[in-house]
């Protein structure tokens, strides 16, 4: 629908569209600009309706449509986008830089796996500290259950989380509790199965494929301009504060502006009418920080991107995994240079691409909160062919150093729904087409990607199998297990510390230093260096089992959280084996 004025749809390539509302065809006429609309019925909320293309008698769903309650093969329903009733004009917002994210999957947070079932646990959340809940995608998609990512539906709520009432009863309910919400969107590319966009017009560029399927054609003037209205759709209509866009590498735009900066400027533009701070966060494997730099200066103007780099990082200091990518993360070297210049991979040699990889940040002009940052996300986790957590093979001390690194380091930190309690469910790849040949062609190649990198094929579960998505659910009762407990203890410290202390608040490369020793394991982070009065923090983390002595120079021996078995004094730290301390 163009407007709850009227219907519409543009179908360039048709030679015949018909209106379908409540059973009832009707007439529509084509204008030049190859948009079909009428007068002669008007859109009434709740009425179901969809279009018949051509010779086809087939019903197909709206593509702007704003809810599908029979799934994405069905009628859409008429929804007026302003019939909800806001409470939230006290709710400011905050920039997405520098805030404390916690990523959320609504059909397995919670046993529900509902929007309004996630809204009645949001004061976990409070009493953890974070300050924005970051959704994967809730658009429309075939099937019961899914990551999210094979949406074909992008304007419209999945009617199995509660359609866009309970989606704006959520983001109410989030500001609130002064929490911002990301609403995690995917443009570059459409599911396998409820696509009906190529029957209307050139949506897709046939034969330029990603990924994932035909890319998405944003050089068309209409369906950029779908693109950039669906954009807009969430900031106007749903009050979200950021949008994170998935995979922006996998979106082919040679014109200029780019439609990433177009974005950019439109999100600015509405951010500046609301008064409220807007945010776009990209997720982006090409390690090019034009994705931050300013519109001015020739970038992208985005709030910031994902930082795989990282991610790997803290990983294999943790884990000591150093198959496949993160081979080139083996030496302590890499944790050092992730926390000291942003990027690892700069223009380096990247032995699992087999090319030289990224681009230097310009430590002078970006801040390091453009990085959002995570020791685990749903990728990481969910890419594992058995969807293990850090939890499920790593100490306590472990998990607590890799939550130190993310949280009191300079960039912008995710946290994962789960990891702040080591939750001991997996977090697995699951899917529910109701297709039967796209359900074992899921399945099939689900095996055959992980075979390729040499895990075993027993331990990859059936994507399509529903114990897949149950066992994917979070257990609430690890919150009160001792385990659970002491790691949802040391987060909340952590976290406090971030949003209390001057030190963890300077967001300039120049304040920060790192110092380690390749042999004996341990790492020195000092933040708040170019502070005017409080004196520097030290996060220092010893991440062997073996004995370690870190010398400190200029530390007042104020220790402001321990984890492990540690001991400080005028001259440093000394480790009985893996451990934490922050000191002043």
């Amino acid at each position: 629908m163009t407007s709850p004025d009227r219907y519409g749809v543009w179908a360039p390539e048709p030679e015949n569209v018909r209106l379908v509302v409540d059973g009832t065809e009707h007439p529509l006429t084509r204008g030049d600009d190859g948009w079909w609309t009428t007068d002669d019925v008007l859109p009434v909320v709740g009425a179901r309706y969809g279009f018949r293309v051509d010779g086809d008698d087939a019903v197909r769903p709206d593509p702007r449509s704003r809810f599908q309650p029979e799934g994405v093969h069905g009628p859409s329903e008429v929804v007026d986008p302003e019939r909800f009733r806001w409470t939230d004009d006290a709710w400011t917002g905050r920039p997405a830089r520098g805030g404390v994210i916690y990523e959320m999957h609504i059909g397995t947070y919670t046993p529900e796996g509902t929007l309004d079932a996630a809204a009645a646990k949001l004061e976990h959340l409070v009493e953890l500290g974070v300050e924005f809940v970051e959704l994967l995608p809730v658009n429309g998609v075939n099937g019961e259950w899914n990551w999210g990512y094979d949406g074909v539906a992008w304007y419209a709520v999945h009617a199995p989380y509660g359609g866009p009432d309970a989606y704006d009863r959520f983001v109410d309910r989030a500001h609130a509790l002064g929490l911002g919400v990301i609403q995690d969107v995917v443009y570059n590319h459409l599911g396998p199965s409820g696509n009906y966009l190529p029957l209307y017009g050139p949506y897709l560029v046939q034969g330029l494929a990603n990924t994932w399927g035909d890319s998405v054609n944003v050089e068309e003037p209409e369906v950029r301009r779908y693109v950039l209205d669906n954009v807009r759709m969430w900031f106007r209509d749903h009050h979200v504060d950021g949008l994170r866009l998935d995979a922006v590498h996998a979106i082919r735009d040679t014109t200029r502006p780019h439609i990433l900066a177009e974005m950019a400027s439109e999100t600015d533009a509405f951010s500046s009418f609301t008064g409220k701070p807007l945010s776009l966060i990209a997720e982006s494997d090409l390690n090019d920080p034009v994705m931050f730099r300013p519109r001015e200066a020739a970038g992208y103007g985005l709030a910031g991107q994902w930082s795989d780099d990282f991610h790997h990082a803290v990983h294999v200091a943790v884990t000591g995994e150093t198959n496949g990518y993160y081979a080139d993360f083996a030496p302590l070297t890499a944790l050092a240079k992730v926390l000291d210049q942003g990027f690892f991979h700069d223009g380096t040699w990247s032995s699992f691409r087999g090319k030289r990889h990224g681009r230097p940040i310009d430590r002078g002009t970006s801040p390091t909160t453009a990085l959002v940052v995570a020791n685990q996300n749903h990728d990481q986790i969910g890419n594992r062919a058995a969807g293990d957590r850090l939890a499920a093979t790593v100490s306590d001390e472990g998990l607590v150093i890799a939550a130190a690194l993310t949280l009191l380091g300079p960039f912008t930190p995710m946290l994962f729904m789960g990891e702040e309690f080591a939750a001991t469910t997996p977090w697995q790849f699951f899917t529910s087409h109701p297709e039967p040949e796209l359900g074992k062609v899921t399945a099939e190649g689900r095996i055959k990607e992980f075979a390729e990198h040499g895990w075993d094929e027993s331990t990859v579960p059936d994507p399509q199998d529903p114990t897949t998505f149950t066992n994917s659910k979070l257990d609430w009762s690890d919150v009160d297990s001792e385990r659970g407990a002491r790691i949802l203890n040391a987060y909340r410290v952590l976290v406090a510390l971030r949003r209390t202390d001057e030190a963890f608040v300077d967001h300039r490369y120049e304040a920060n230093a790192v110092r380690f020793s390749e042999d004996e394991r341990w790492l020195v982070l000092t933040r708040g260096l170019l502070g005017p009065t409080a004196a520097p923090v030290h996060v220092v983390v010893n991440l062997s089992d073996d004995p370690a002595e870190v010398p400190l120079v200029g530390a007042t021996g104020e220790v402001l959280f321990s984890f492990g078995d540690a001991d400080f004094d005028t001259d440093g730290v000394r480790f009985a084996g893996r451990g934490l301390v922050v000191v002043r």
